[in-house]
């Protein structure tokens, strides 16, 4: 199964979800991999200790620009994989702009080469609406929309949700809407009225499962480990415990 998580606007929790998800599955004993298309490469930043020292033709860079096959890298966590990014890949939607053959589906391809080798596929999505996002949605078979509250963050699935539904009539008709998930809860009005709204827009499409803020997340990040190697008893990791038994009934 090949997820991207998306989003349209940033620090929302995108790339935590993704690094969550990957490696709580991983632990579990599914072998997973970890697509990170976000030129910030976060993701690659959290789970590669060594990441500064990769050059671009051993990321993501590669394959997006040159077609080159994916760069497959090992992680610390047991069965997990991480195809890293590159902070080149925020010029490259430029020249995808003027490409003309397939420019769509550069992931995808590459990405339907090894797929077999792994149970789930996780793509971390950049926050924007650009054509590394549409690889990433072309290439998958699921999304899942993370959302944190507030006015604007809500206001941005609009868009997003157009975005996936255009994919899907252009590019990728196997597409679906896993989901929104809602990240980042606190008891405040904020985040009871925006979960609210949520829900009563998008009432089938919500997961019941919502992430908590949770300082341990970034202390995690911050020291080079997912939230299940840093503190598995973190509410947010037992959020994120919670969310992958809902999704993959695990």
């Amino acid at each position: 199964m090949v997820i991207s998580i998306a989003s349209q606007k940033g620090g929302v929790g995108k790339t935590s979800t993704a690094i969550s998800l990957a490696s709580g599955l991983a632990r579990k004993g599914k072998k997973t991999l970890l697509v990170d298309i976000d030129s910030q490469a976060n993701s690659s930043k959290v789970l590669l200790p060594k990441y500064p020292e990769i050059p671009a033709e051993n990321t993501i860079y590669t394959t997006i620009i040159h077609r080159n096959p994916l760069p497959v890298h090992n992680t610390d966590v047991p069965n997990l994989s991480i195809i890293p990014s590159h902070i080149l890949l925020s010029n490259t939607d430029i020249e995808l702009t003027t490409a003309i053959d397939h420019r769509e589906a550069r992931l995808k391809s590459e990405l339907d080469k090894i797929s077999g080798n792994y149970e789930y596929i996780f793509i971390d999505c950049p926050p924007t609406l650009s054509w590394l996002t549409i690889n990433a949605l072309t290439a998958s078979e699921k999304a899942i929309v993370v959302v944190s509250p507030g006015y604007f963050e809500l206001d941005s699935i609009v868009q997003i949700s157009k975005t996936i539904k255009e994919v899907r009539e252009v590019f990728n008709p196997q597409l679906d809407l896993l989901g929104f998930l809602f990240t980042m809860s606190d008891p405040t009005i904020n985040t009871s009225t925006s979960l609210q709204i949520l829900r009563q827009t998008y009432t089938d499409k919500v997961l019941k499962t919502v992430i908590p803020r949770n300082t341990d997340l970034r202390d995690a990040h911050f020291s080079k480990k997912d939230i299940f190697s840093y503190n598995p008893e973190a509410k947010a990791a037992q959020a994120y415990t919670k969310l992958i038994h809902e999704l993959f009934e695990l």
